[in-house]
């Protein structure tokens, strides 16, 4: 089969992004007077919840409040979750996120050789769009053909709805591309779509369930275009 797509997760796969989402978060908590700081440890155990929004809405529901309290705060997710992603793209802005090991020299290599560039995130556009424009400049945007954020599908990972939507907007079938994450939710969602999947945890994710994995990588550092798909040959699906 022909390799024509690679596709990649954002947070955690394309960039070490989950430190400054976590300080994000807790300014905007602060901004709004919540009284709330997520720690490294419970920050790790939140991010088996997929979605900002969603993991704020899951956090209050474990909090010991009235009925009438809790639905306040839920009624606020939206502009908390606003109010970080502005804290978020400030620290994007002045290059506190930095590409993971290997990352740019492989999107360089699979562009040479004329491969289809992709991204499948839960995260938002806002942040998609400063992420690439804080990493690879004016030409971010345009190196990816197709990207696919969270907001535009029903159901978050580990559902497969956003790579489905992803090789949609390809036009090609899943047996055509490989997808690239971090995180236990990220692989079931690609691999619930039929995609080969490259997996690199990093300190959020480490010790996750990654036994469907195509290919098992501490980074990208090592890995060659050339040398993907005799390496994800024999993986699953």
């Amino acid at each position: 089969m022909t390799l024509e797509a690679l596709i990649f997760d954002v947070d955690g796969t394309l960039a070490d992004t989950e430190e400054a989402h976590r300080v994000a978060f807790n300014l905007a908590f602060e901004r709004y007077r919540l009284g709330w700081v997520w720690q490294p440890d419970e920050y790790r155990e939140l991010l088996h919840i997929t979605g900002g929004k969603e993991r704020m809405s899951m956090y209050i529901e474990t909090l010991a409040l009235p009925d009438a309290e809790r639905r306040r705060l839920k009624s606020m997710v939206p502009d908390i979750h606003a109010e970080k992603t502005r804290f978020y793209g400030a620290f994007v802005a002045d290059g506190a996120v930095p590409l993971r090991d290997g990352v740019a020299r492989l999107l360089d290599e699979a562009l040479a050789a004329g491969c289809k560039l992709a991204i499948a995130s839960t995260t938002t556009a806002v942040n998609i769009d400063a992420l690439l424009q804080s990493t690879f400049g004016t030409r971010g945007l345009d190196m990816f053909s197709a990207i696919a954020c969270g907001d535009r599908v029903r159901a978050k990972k580990p559902a497969p709805d956003i790579y489905r939507l992803a090789l949609r907007a390809l036009e090609l079938l899943p047996e055509h591309a490989i997808a690239f994450e971090d995180s236990p939710n990220g692989l079931r969602a690609a691999h619930a779509a039929g995609l080969r999947t490259v997996v690199t945890p990093n300190f959020w994710t480490e010790g996750g369930d990654f036994s469907v994995a195509s290919l098992l990588l501490p980074s990208l550092a090592e890995l060659r275009f050339d040398e993907i798909e005799r390496l994800t040959a024999n993986g699953t699906p």
